[in-house]
């Protein structure tokens, strides 16, 4: 089997020394090598035999910071798999670092716990969040604070309850508010509480969205 080649991001050496020491317990996964400045990680991946499947990349560096990184990938459109490292769980930092392209985001407190799941998912090209970032995001979607922005499509699905998923799948199917009563045993009314729930989680205007969405993310 082939390993998952990390390459760790970070200005803390002794860090670096830790995740890797975590890292290098999965004898699936292998480093191949390690940078302690943003601008180091750029060089680094400006060589073309330099390849790592997966990058854990800090956002506090010195020269270069992980945000610079991830727009020099974006501008060079290089496709490569992140995953932030940082000490930092503010809303406004993971949705930057969400729409800058990284694909997971775990804090330095939790990665001994989170790190070799999110590199495996990652991997994979599947998005990973630990536990405390997931939180943050699912309270930005509950309104439960003040700035919304994008969430990953993986924590909008995980926020909609068993019913409404239920609810979203017939909606894909083209069958209507009473159809859809009638199939649950449930009244038309319910349905259209369902109805309007979903369009507010996914962010759609109507039956349309909600069953591209669905389609979109495999749901049917």
């Amino acid at each position: 089997m082939k390993k998952i080649n990390v390459h760790v991001a970070d200005d803390h050496k002794v860090l670096v020394d830790g995740i890797s020491a975590v890292i290098n317990t999965d004898s699936e996964i292998e480093i191949c090598g390690y940078s302690l400045t943003g601008q180091q990680v750029i060089d680094w991946f400006s060589k073309k035999r330099n390849k790592a499947d997966v990058l854990i990349l800090d956002i506090t560096m010195p020269i270069k910071d992980g945000f610079d990184v991830l727009r020099y990938f974006k501008e060079k459109r290089i496709f490569q798999k992140v995953i932030i490292f940082s000490s930092y769980d503010d809303l406004k930092i993971v949705q930057e670092a969400l729409s800058l392209g990284c694909y997971g985001y775990v804090t330095k407190k939790s990665a001994g716990e989170h790190i070799i799941d999110a590199i495996k998912a990652v991997a994979k090209g599947e998005q990973y969040f630990s536990d405390d970032i997931k939180k943050i995001l699912l309270k930005t979607f509950t309104n439960q604070v003040t700035s919304t922005g994008d969430l990953p499509d993986k924590i909008i699905i995980e926020s909609l309850t068993d019913r409404e998923l239920e609810v979203l799948k017939y909606i894909a199917y083209e069958m209507n508010s009473g159809e859809i009563a009638e199939k649950m045993s449930l009244s038309v009314s319910t349905i259209d509480t369902y109805r309007k729930s979903l369009l507010k989680k996914l962010n759609v205007k109507n039956s349309v969205g909600i069953a591209m969405y669905a389609v979109r993310n495999k749901l049917i």
